[in-house]
């Protein structure tokens, strides 16, 4: 049985995409593991203060006036489920110019943070994804 688990684990990554190259820009999360992740909760920091779980409504009170105009986000409430290979951003700026959105680059790479809480469909774990340092 544990190795049908380990088999089927999901392995939620995360990665800050900010390139003239790249189109889209924004914060990316990406399940590399072999199995789907139920996620349970969010948590997001703001200038290393909590400001909710990762929803619309978070989005809107405390994260939009600080992104230009064209930004787009993804809620992550719980029992979101990510397929295996599946990725999408949470916040995404397309086309993204360092010259023009500079504020923007700060915003991913340095003042926001998610924790992301998830398991497997087998249940009861507790894994956790968390924003990489810069």
């Amino acid at each position: 049985m544990r190795h049908n688990k380990q088999s089927v684990r999901p392995l939620l990554k995360q990665r800050q995409i900010l390139d003239d190259v790249a189109d889209p820009a924004g914060i990316e999360v990406i399940n590399a593991g072999l199995g789907p992740a139920v996620v349970t909760r969010t948590l997001v920091y703001l200038d290393g203060e909590h400001i909710g779980q990762w929803t619309r409504s978070t989005f809107d009170e405390h994260v939009l006036r600080q992104t230009p105009e064209g930004v787009q986000n993804y809620s992550l409430p719980g029992d979101v489920v990510l397929l295996s290979g599946q990725s999408i951003f949470l916040l995404r700026l397309s086309p993204f110019d360092r010259d023009q959105h500079g504020s923007f680059g700060d915003l991913v790479l340095r003042r926001l943070r998610f924790e992301i809480h998830y398991g497997s469909l087998y249940g009861g774990e507790d894994f956790v994804s968390v924003s990489p340092p810069i």
